[in-house]
């Protein structure tokens, strides 16, 4: 078998695992239409979801629309999102990426990744989530997450997250791509930590080439590991 093969197998395999330990996945960000979801990605760089869902209600409630945010004064953005940090840029971003659904998509959140990052504060991480789970479109959203467990499985030794969607594309279903990435997700906030990883508690263990890296004694693992409630 070669490498790639090798790769492939081992990747497909680790997926099954996570398949079976977050069987009911779903975005954690709170959304109702395209457009929420889209202005509540933008939050949540550097942020966590669960604040990011404390601060969308009273948001969602004021602007309910393209047109709505892009009439919008910056300071009265900036009021309703400041806790979520970097507010300032976000704001700008927002109000921008407003103006432009306004001008050039007839209002709308367009559904082609490459229409979504011509917005304003909009990237292929934003772009991905938006088309996984607003628009059932398959995408690998790489974020800090994903992309320390994939280089952690050995799925790609890059930084660069272009490099690790290119990567893992080829190792997984394209049918997947959407609910790989939910789950690689989880699995990073609530096992696989960036400082500590819980290896002893860790499904993926058996067959993960970086076990060992962090805590192996199971009951010391199972502390570290977190659970819904930390994130709702």
């Amino acid at each position: 078998m070669s490498a790639d093969r090798e790769t492939r197998s081992q990747a497909r395999a680790i997926y099954r695992i996570l398949c079976k330990t977050y069987p009911n996945i779903r975005c954690e960000l709170d959304f109702t239409n395209p457009l929420q979801l889209l202005v509540a990605t933008v939050l949540s760089a550097q942020c966590t979801d669960k604040r990011v869902n404390q601060v969308t209600p009273a948001l969602f409630k004021k602007y309910k629309s393209a047109k709505d945010y892009s009439r919008a004064k910056i300071e009265d953005i900036e009021e309703l999102i400041f806790s979520t940090g970097f507010y300032h840029a976000k704001a700008r971003n927002i109000k921008g990426l407003a103006v432009k659904l306004q001008s050039d998509f007839g209002g709308k959140v367009p559904s082609t990744l490459e229409e979504l990052i011509t917005l304003p504060g909009v990237g292929r991480k934003t772009a991905n989530v938006v088309l996984g789970h607003a628009f059932d479109i398959p995408g690998i959203t790489v974020d800090t997450h994903f992309g320390r467990l994939s280089r952690r499985f050995e799925w790609s030794d890059s930084k660069d997250p272009v490099k690790v969607e290119i990567d893992v594309q080829k190792l997984i279903p394209e049918k997947e791509w959407t609910n790989l990435s939910q789950r690689m997700i989880w699995h990073g906030r609530r096992v696989c930590h960036s400082r500590k990883p819980a290896c002893g508690a860790c499904p993926v263990a058996k067959i993960c080439p970086s076990v060992g890296i962090g805590e192996m004694d199971k009951e010391k693992a199972k502390a570290l590991v977190k659970t819904d409630k930390d994130f709702r």
